[in-house]
């Protein structure tokens, strides 16, 4: 069912003849089973591997050069030579073809791995409400019309309906599928948008995706090729690999060269038909045929044996150093591809930017004696790893952050009110994130912050190791409270609260949207002194105008902290009490650029290459994200240069071409629109370089002239590439395109 975002629950389960209550029956699994086909991508039938090296020789170039090692061979022969010198010349050119089949048997097999790769993506098991009953079963085994039950962690096993929300929120990480960089809240209202793409479905569970947070029960519409997941795979089926402008040239000088070949043989046999009855030939027969072995030699004399060699040689040693700057080469002709780009078009999330939500920028009140009455730092450090330093208003460290009241009951808050986690992973030698990113961020942001007293030394937390520094801090306010009651996040409250309990002394940390966590204020906490004062609306108005400036201006995604004394002995929490709360402060996080970008994207301007920002993430948050980095530089209307998917697909024929060629942000999009793009730009003659990590782009990577995945990304992504940056940088793309043009 294509359009069950659009239709009402009960329209979708009538459809599929389930009730809700009880699920689907055994004769009804049977009967959806052969009506839809099991859960599974289909196994792809794999290319014989003899087809494959016969693949590699259908080129004209190296048709003429099989020719001409046959004749070399056969007229050695007919010259009377024998053993090892009739055998030299074809067996040198022999060896040379073999090589590069072997390269072009290595590239393809690669190429059939990004199929296989997708299967990754699918579930094992699924909760699954069957003849009244609930069960773990196989995900292959879910129809259309089963009832599952998903939650924290799960993988969706495969593109269900919401039907029933059993928490206060469902989110979703869908990521790898949209390429969006905050995880989704979903909901159970049908969906009325006009050209709705995945983003905008937000009572669709899409197959592969997890869940982040809460439960929720869904009804199964899709299931293997039916799915979103499959979608991709089919479109990766229908995508034949371009030739590479070195395979185009390569291809035209064969051509000419064949041509010029037959027009040589010829012009020399018939120039010479005067001397056929020449008495030292023996007759009219043999001297046509001295001619034509004289012709012959002359056309294999001109054929350049050693130019795949060549060509082949000079790819690899391009290779080789480009594996020196962290760009792993997939495809040899791609190094030469790379130096011929004229537009990339990049990814966003975990290409231009880190894919790991940092708090930026805090703002508490210092006082209200005080003008300006709030106090704002800044935080370094753009990873999930728990390094960075907190700077004042006037650059500078803070040696002690502890010291600052407000920091300090805002570490409290962030590591209490949390339910994510933060770990490191040996293998990856990098630190990883369980959980809602926002949360996560809360969680470096305390270990940045430090604890008070002895444990603040920096020596004491530069002693631990890895594994132990993730979550030290963290782990230290978790041991000093208690956690007694949680209230979870709910749509309407737009917040999150828990009870703690320390030394008798109970406390209420609460989380949320700013404007609903400042509306339940009615104090404020000063960081002069760690004093409480009323809220006025003075200070009311100079902390929106703050928030204001945060989530306008730099466009970070911000909460506000907040807490309260309990009475002591109290056991649970209500939303009554989220009331008469004493606000600590507000924070602004954000997927930041990574800091070479910007000077990346500068040289690719001054090159005349192209750069358009590709991302699903709505239109404001990619063009604040394109401004930092200079994309829009000197630009102060983006109008013409920004362009959401729905809005370039309805842009007539014309409008559209001139759109292509002045387009710098293309937002808002699914996987399909990608690949659209690369067809488009090509149509326009355009060398396309695409980059990209999730599995939402693997069409787009093997459509595009030159595929490049990040180290980091998905394994369907780095399968259908032509190279792999191992440090995830933007800026290795534009130090390659330099390597294949020679400039380095």
């Amino acid at each position: 069912m294509e359009d069950a975002y659009a239709k009402s629950v009960s329209e979708v389960l009538q459809a599929f003849g389930v009730d809700r209550t009880k699920g689907l029956s055994d004769s009804q699994v049977e009967q959806h089973a052969s009506l839809y086909g099991k859960n599974v991508l289909p196994q792809e039938e794999s290319t014989p591997f003899w087809k494959l090296v016969l693949k590699q020789f259908d080129d004209l170039l190296v048709k003429i050069l099989i020719a001409a090692a046959v004749v070399s061979f056969l007229l050695a022969r007919l010259n009377g030579e024998t053993g090892l010198t009739a055998f030299l010349e074809p067996s040198v050119i022999f060896m040379i073809l073999a090589a590069n089949a072997a390269v072009g048997v290595i590239t393809e097999t690669n190429a059939e791995k990004a199929l296989e790769e997708l299967r990754a993506y699918q579930a094992d098991v699924a909760t699954v409400l069957r003849n009244g009953c609930f069960s773990i079963l196989p995900a292959t085994e879910l129809v259309p019309g089963d009832i599952v039950e998903v939650g924290v962690g799960c993988k969706v096993p495969a593109d269900m309906r919401m039907v029933e929300m059993l928490s206060h929120q469902l989110r979703v990480d869908q990521a790898i599928l949209t390429g969006e960089s905050c995880s989704v809240a979903k909901e159970l209202d049908s969906t009325s948008a006009m050209n709705a793409v995945y983003q905008d479905k937000t009572n669709i569970l899409f197959s592969g995706t997890v869940v982040v947070a809460g439960r929720a029960r869904a009804v199964v519409i899709g299931v293997g090729s039916n799915t979103a997941m499959g979608s991709i795979r089919d479109a990766m089926l229908r995508t034949e690999d371009e030739a590479t402008p070195l395979k185009k040239k390569l291809d035209e000088f064969g051509t000419f060269l064949a041509k010029v070949i037959a027009g040589i043989c010829l012009l020399v046999w018939v120039v010479n038909i005067g001397h056929f009855r020449d008495p030292s030939h023996g007759g009219f027969l043999r001297g046509a045929i001295h001619y034509f072995k004289v012709a012959v030699a002359l056309a294999v004399a001109a054929i350049p044996e050693g130019l795949p060699a060549v060509v082949t040689t000079c790819l690899a040693l391009g290779t080789k150093r480009m594996a020196r700057l962290n760009a792993i080469v997939r495809s040899l002709p791609s190094v030469e591809t790379l130096g011929c780009t004229t537009v990339i078009c990049s990814d966003k999330t975990g290409t231009l930017t880190t894919n790991m939500m940092s708090v930026s920028k805090v703002c508490v009140v210092r006082s209200v004696h005080q003008r300006p009455i709030t106090d704002e730092y800044s935080i370094s450090g753009t990873t999930f790893a728990p390094d960075g330093f907190i700077y004042d208003a006037s650059e500078n460290q803070l040696e002690f952050p502890p010291q600052s009241p407000c920091l300090l009951h805002i570490a409290m808050c962030s590591a209490l009110c949390n339910e994510s986690t933060l770990q490191y992973n040996p293998d990856k030698k990098s630190y990883e994130k369980i959980g809602e990113s926002t949360e996560v961020a809360l969680r470096v942001l305390v270990e940045k912050v430090g604890l008070p007293g002895f444990d603040s030394m920096p020596s004491a937390l530069n002693m631990l190791t890895k594994h132990e520094r993730a979550s030290y801090c963290n782990h230290y306010w978790e041991n000093q409270f208690r956690k007694i009651s949680v209230l979870d996040f709910s749509r309407d409250r737009k917040m999150m609260s828990v009870l703690c309990s320390r030394k008798q002394q109970e406390i209420m940390f609460s989380k949320g949207a700013p404007e609903s966590v400042m509306a339940r204020c009615t104090h404020i906490l000063c960081n002069d002194d760690g004093s409480s004062v009323p809220l006025t609306m003075d200070i009311r108005n100079e902390l929106e105008a703050r928030f204001q400036s945060f989530a306008g201006k730099d466009t970070l995604r911000c909460l506000a902290l907040a807490l309260k004394r309990m009475p002591e002995g109290q056991q649970s929490l209500s939303y009554n009490d989220e009331a008469n709360l004493t606000f600590i402060g507000l924070v602004g996080m954000l997927d930041p650029p990574r800091d070479e970008v910007h000077s990346a994207i500068h040289s690719c301007m001054s090159a005349g290459i192209r750069v358009i920002v590709v991302t699903g993430d709505n239109k404001s948050t990619a063009e604040s994200l394109c401004r930092q980095i200079g994309a829009f530089e000197h630009l102060d209307d983006f109008t013409g240069y920004s362009y959401t998917a729905s809005e370039f697909e309805g842009l007539p024929p014309l409008e559209r071409a001139n759109a292509l060629r002045r387009m710098v942000l293309f937002s808002r999009v699914e996987p399909s629109h990608k690949k659209m793009l690369v067809e488009a730009l090509q149509s326009h003659n355009e060398v396309v370089a695409m980059t990209g990590d999730g599995v939402n782009d693997a069409p787009a990577l093997k459509k595009a002239d030159i595929g490049i995945a990040m180290g980091s990304g998905t394994a369907v992504a780095k399968s259908a590439s032509d190279m792999v940056l191992a440090d995830d940088n933007f800026a290795t793309i534009v130090a390659g395109c330099c390597r294949g043009k020679g400039h380095i």
